[in-house]
């Protein structure tokens, strides 16, 4: 196993971490959590060379993926850099990319009943305004989980807060900080149910955000 205890906040600057083989030829990744060795709960940052592709196989408790560089690809479409992708739990797919590509990609996560499938591309959806000077795009809802890109504006403070059922922040642009440390762009944190912090950026910043998820994981 491999950082699975989520009472504990965590921080990984996945951009110094060193790529890690696959089963597949051509596909690498970065373990930042991971139940066991090819099965189960894992998320990873997963990088495919141009030309690689991926036997077919199932997801029988979903698979969540955020396309962070170059063209992602399966049976049903290609996605570009920016796309949020669900694939429901006992979905199937044989995935590839001929241009290469670098995904964030979380497995066997999803609530049994959370049927969704869902593909948006982040980068013509609209923003919505949030709290403060905040702007908000939401990607998925369920139960108690909630996921959605925030974009910070340069020189924005957010008021302290603490987070129900956890939160989960992927890095995607700019440079996010808090009192704790500065978290520049691909930085995954993982902070537990209701932990606290002041978070700040001095720089335009956008990061995915989810929370409420990891209550059910203690």
């Amino acid at each position: 196993m491999i950082n699975m205890d989520v009472s504990e906040k965590l921080v990984i600057r996945t951009a110094s971490q060193e790529w890690q083989t696959s089963p597949a030829k051509g596909v690498w990744r970065k373990p930042l959590e991971r139940e066991a060795a090819e099965t189960g709960l894992v998320t990873s940052i997963v990088k495919y060379e141009a030309g690689s592709r991926f036997s077919e196989h199932s997801h029988p408790l979903g698979e969540e993926i955020f396309v962070l560089e170059g063209v992602f690809s399966d049976e049903d479409g290609d996605y570009p850099a920016g796309t949020y992708i669900r694939n429901p739990p006992g979905s199937k797919h044989s995935p590839f990319s001929e241009q290469g590509c670098t995904l964030f990609v979380k497995l066997n996560q999803f609530d049994k009943a959370d049927k969704t499938s869902v593909r948006i591309n982040t980068k013509t959806q609209p923003w919505l305004a949030g709290m403060g000077n905040l702007e908000v795009m939401p990607l998925h809802s369920f139960e108690a989980e909630n996921v959605a890109l925030v974009k910070w504006p340069k020189g924005e403070r957010f008021q302290p807060h603490s987070h129900f059922g956890g939160e989960e922040i992927l890095v995607l642009s700019g440079e996010f900080q808090d009192e704790y440390g500065q978290y520049p762009q691909y930085t995954w944190i993982r902070s537990p149910h209701q932990s606290q912090h002041f978070p700040f950026v001095e720089e335009e910043t956008v990061i995915y955000v989810k929370t409420g998820h990891l209550l059910s994981r203690l």
